[in-house]
């Protein structure tokens, strides 16, 4: 008898801890590499054992992220930087609480007949969204070449890199930024690179996590518990290459060379941070580009009116003890 219950012990804890887990609703704005982190962090079990049982669902388009963090659908966005930058500046409660992908891994890849950006007039290109993330990014690097929207070229919705990516392999678009692995796939096919993001574009924060101020105050044990498992995703990602290669891999569906070019080139240029953080002089270019796009003026705001590094520090803290 003393035997039996010895050996349901361990059973009744791990069901009592399975029962105490706390339901997380979070997004991602597509499932690509760069987005990788918030998959490590799901399949791999770092939110589970930080005691949260999250339902990592993909919500293309940013600013629909938002409108579902703003409803109430979801309690945390992964999207671009900007979606929430925006949202705060029509009066949303929001606020960004740690980066995902912190630079830009964007190539411009165009069909066989273009080769330069001059090329690119008249060119219809692909999009996740007209309003948020890469398309700001592309407009501000066509607009220092010389192209300006809507003059000089068109952008058409089609999804985020996934989606794009096929329509140009088919076709329906004459060019499009594609994230990287997906710009090494383009030109295996014979597509040209036309040009870099980074190189037009060095310092930029693209994907944050965000969610309502109000419900993060409420929460804040919990928020640490999910910033603890984010920063313990980016410490294994950079710890573990060759696992990590494997399971971005198989998860994303993508080359194994690919996976391992990709790998080494966020960890190689830091666009995932190995603790989790905002790249905050990143953001400051983000905010210029965004204010700019959409017709503001005066100086940009700082970013701390948009950022709560609180959450991290403590989970960091609580690593470090």
């Amino acid at each position: 008898m003393l035997l039996a219950v010895f050996l349901c012990t361990p059973f009744l804890a791990s069901a009592s801890l399975a029962q105490e887990r706390v339901k997380l609703q979070v997004s991602s704005a597509t499932k690509t590499l760069g987005y990788g982190p918030l998959w490590v962090a799901s399949k791999m079990g770092f939110f589970a054992r930080q005691g949260l049982d999250v339902d990592l669902v993909v919500i293309r388009g940013s600013d629909v992220a938002i409108q579902a963090l703003a409803g109430g659908s979801l309690e945390i966005s992964g999207s671009a930087a900007d979606a929430p930058i925006a949202a705060v500046e029509r009066g949303l409660d929001l606020v960004i609480i740690g980066g995902i992908i912190n630079g830009l891994t964007q190539s411009i890849m165009g069909g066989k007949k273009f080769t330069t950006y001059e090329d690119l007039r008249g060119a219809t290109f692909g999009a996740i969204s007209l309003t948020s993330g890469v398309t700001f990014a592309l407009r501000w690097v066509l607009k220092s070449k010389g192209l300006e929207y809507p003059r000089d070229y068109k952008l058409l919705v089609i999804g985020g890199s996934p989606q794009t990516y096929a329509a140009l392999t088919t076709g329906q678009i004459d060019a499009a930024a594609l994230s990287l692995p997906l710009n090494y796939a383009a030109e295996e096919l014979g597509f040209n690179e036309i040009g870099r993001f980074i190189d037009v574009i060095p310092h930029y924060e693209l994907a944050v996590l965000s969610l309502k101020r109000s419900w993060a105050e409420k929460n804040r044990p919990l928020l640490i518990r999910f910033m603890k498992a984010m920063a313990l995703t980016m410490r294994w990602l950079y710890e573990n290459k060759e696992a990590a290669i494997d399971f971005l891999a198989k998860e994303m569906k993508l080359k194994p060379a690919h996976a391992r070019k990709g790998w080494e080139f966020y960890t190689g240029n830091h666009i995932w941070y190995s603790d989790g953080d905002i790249n905050v002089e990143g953001l400051k270019t983000t905010i210029q580009i965004f204010q700019e796009v959409s017709g503001g003026k005066g100086a940009p705001p700082s970013p701390a009116k948009y950022i709560d590094q609180s959450y991290l520090r403590e989970a960091l803290k609580e690593l470090k003890g």
